[in-house]
């Protein structure tokens, strides 16, 4: 038997660091001040108080201030919906139910089609009305629920209020100074991205790393809107954070183009690979230089004029470089900027993102389906716990419905609640019973909560578990005012709230989140469908949001273990974002001669004939390829500038819709 977690030094309290017990000790005070004001006040249920600080401990300041602003505006808005259910469905049981299910359902659809606060507030308004509708199925009065429900949203927002306190009293490290040095980080993580990339030899990690690039983007753009509410600074330079972040992944987008070109390239100069080491060796020194940049670009300039390849490779090297640079100087400009500096780049949307319709729709009849039963059930057999089951399926199903493995969360959110069941059967007869005023509970309760809040910080693996221990340990101790110390009423609760997980999760088994593999087909169709419009003369998205559009479909397959779906939505994201920044270049393109703007026109036809919202044309993909081959060997025998420039442009199309090859008809 292993000990070795007993041995002195490996103890939590004593392996903690100045970090780790800041945050449990505030978070451990916000919890029992929550629950002492909650008592002071003469709530009814005050361990609603102590469980709403514990799920707005979060980490740094705009993190707490956003989940509270959610928090607030989502309780808010649950307990006016309960208030209109209950007010008007109460006397009509099964009314009742249709509606509450029809709420939850409509809560969680709209959660899925968010993210951060939106989706948030949403799933508080779910399982808030659950909260306080399944606990007045009972009451006779109607004046009764009025005063459950504003007692419910007291407790919320005391539990808020001393969360944000404790913020203000023991702060966390600031949300910008982390996203600064992110930001930074990431900036140098592509130089290194660009020297895996940029090489004679191809390795087997590239996929993973281009994946891994793009996630960790988009995970900026989250520390970038908690940033936004920690400090006035940030919101005032918001615009600068957006644009910098649109400019880093169309640094990823460059240097795939870029690989893509090498791979397609055989036959590619040895100085090219020795001027790319140079390159990249400049740009990752702090004292960088434009003008030895330009010289080193200028020894690796084509000799040839008529060269297309290294001519277009040159120009989409330097363009590299200078948005390289450029990324640098408005990361400097930000951080050296004061609180009056108003910074202006160039104005670009906010970071793009579409939900999945059907997916969200799913997610909804799943909710409903499993309330509808519940509510049945209970109706039936008269259940006297079924309030609570109710209650904890209904969490279950609006919590988990967005997560990417619900069986498994729910799974250990089952496993928590087993472990509550014991633990807080032990408290509450062994301990509770023996107490009879508040402090003394409390100096129990205090070092338990810091010591599950350091188990959470120090143990990674487990952070979940503790977590919902801590979150969901008030609702099983049922820290009542007055206390009540009924054995059976106690037993049979516990056990319907393990019941409403167990539907649940049944729930999910039976109607299961739809597989990787369909994620992937729907996220292609739709990138598919996206791309048709970006071959319009108008389309509705500009080139920045269309990026980071593909990329946010990308990153929804990040984390799944079915390889060929997240490879062949990672290939067709990369090949369509290729070829849309081939598009918007033609159309850029300008020259005197007809004839060359006749086959500029002809390979933006061309992509029409490819590529449909059901997929690759086959038989058009392979006659369009072998008419851009020959396009190319027409342009570049011709010599001009102007017919080298278009040589270059259709080459580099010929590369990335050569992947296509492989793709299903």
């Amino acid at each position: 038997m292993n000990l070795t977690w007993l041995a002195w030094q490996n103890l939590p309290w004593i392996k903690a660091t100045g970090g780790q017990w800041r945050y449990a000790l505030r978070n451990a005070i916000a919890m029992c001040l929550a629950l002492s004001i909650a008592y002071a006040l003469a709530l009814d249920e005050p361990y609603w108080a102590m469980t709403s600080a514990a799920v707005v401990s979060f980490p740094t300041v705009g993190g707490v201030i956003s989940k509270s602003l959610g928090r607030i505006a989502g309780s808010l808005l649950g307990a006016g919906a309960a208030l209109l259910i209950a007010g008007h469905t109460l006397n009509e049981p099964w009314l009742f139910a249709l509606a509450i299910a029809s709420w939850l359902a409509l809560c969680t659809w709209i959660q899925n089609h968010y993210q951060n606060n939106v989706a948030y507030a949403f799933s508080l308004a779910g399982y808030t009305a659950a909260i306080i509708v399944f606990t007045t199925i009972n009451i006779t009065e109607i004046g009764d629920l009025w005063d459950i429900t504003q007692a419910r949203v007291c407790e919320v927002i005391t539990g808020i209020l001393c969360g944000g306190l404790m913020m203000m009293i023991l702060p966390s490290t600031s949300d910008g100074d982390t996203l600064i040095k992110s930001l930074k980080e990431m900036h140098g993580r592509l130089l290194d991205h660009g020297r895996l990339l940029l090489q004679r030899e191809t390795t087997d990690n590239v996929r993973s790393a281009h994946e891994n690039v793009i996630g960790q983007i988009l995970t900026l753009n989250l520390l970038r809107i908690q940033a936004f509410w920690s400090h006035y600074r940030f919101r005032r330079q918001n615009n600068v954070l957006n644009y910098v972040l649109h400019q880093q992944l169309r640094l990823t987008s460059v240097i795939s183009s870029l690989r893509r070109m090498l791979l397609n390239w055989p036959d590619a100069p040895d100085r090219l690979f020795s001027t790319l080491s140079l390159l990249l060796d400049e740009l990752g020194r702090a004292d960088c230089d434009k003008y030895r940049l330009a010289r080193l670009l200028a020894e690796a300039a084509p000799s040839a004029q008529n060269d297309y390849r290294y001519q277009a490779f040159w120009h989409r090297l330097r363009y590299f470089c200078w948005l390289y640079l450029n990324i640098s100087r408005w990361l400097r400009l930000f951080e050296q900027a004061d609180a009056e500096t108003r910074l202006s780049p160039p104005v670009v949307p906010a970071l793009a993102r579409r939900s999945d319709s059907a997916e969200a729709s799913w997610s909804a009849l799943r909710t409903f389906s499993v309330i509808v039963v519940g509510c049945a059930f209970t109706l039936a057999t008269q259940w006297d716990s079924g309030a609570a089951a109710l209650t904890l399926a209904a969490i279950s199903c609006v919590l988990y419905s967005s997560v990417p493995s619900p069986v498994s969360s729910v799974s250990l959110l089952l496993k928590t609640l087993l472990l509550l069941s014991v633990f807080s059967f032990i408290i509450k007869f062994g301990l509770m019973v023996q107490v009879s005023v508040l402090w003394q509970f409390l100096l129990f309760l205090f070092p338990l909560l810091v010591t599950l809040q350091l188990f959470k910080v120090q143990q990674k693996k487990r952070a979940a578990l503790w977590g919902q221990l801590i979150v969901f340990g008030g609702s099983f101790l049922a820290v009542t005012n007055p206390p009540t110390y009924d054995y059976q009423s106690f037993l049979n609760d516990n056990i319907a709230k393990v019941c409403g997980v167990l539907l649940a999760w049944l729930a999910f088994l039976i109607l299961r989140p739809s597989s990787d593999k369909r994620r992937s087909r729907r996220h292609i169709r739709a990138l598919r469908h996206e791309f048709l419009d970006q071959l319009s003369r108008r389309p509705h998205l500009s080139e920045s949001r269309f990026e980071s559009l593909i990329y946010y479909r990308v990153n929804q397959l990040n984390a799944s273990r079915d390889e060929p779906a997240r490879l062949w939505l990672l290939r067709w994201g990369v090949v369509l974002l290729n070829c849309s920044h081939i598009v918007w270049q033609l159309r850029d393109w300008r020259s005197d001669s007809p004839e060359l703007l006749a086959m500029r026109e002809a390979l933006l036809q061309n992509l029409h004939r490819i590529i449909s919202g059901k997929g690759i044309q086959h038989g058009a993909l392979e006659e369009t390829l072998a008419e851009l081959r020959e396009s190319v060997d027409k342009l570049a025998a011709g010599g001009t500038k102007s017919e080298t420039e278009l040589a270059g442009i259709a080459w580099r199309l010929c590369c990335s819709l050569s992947q296509l090859q492989q793709a299903r008809p």
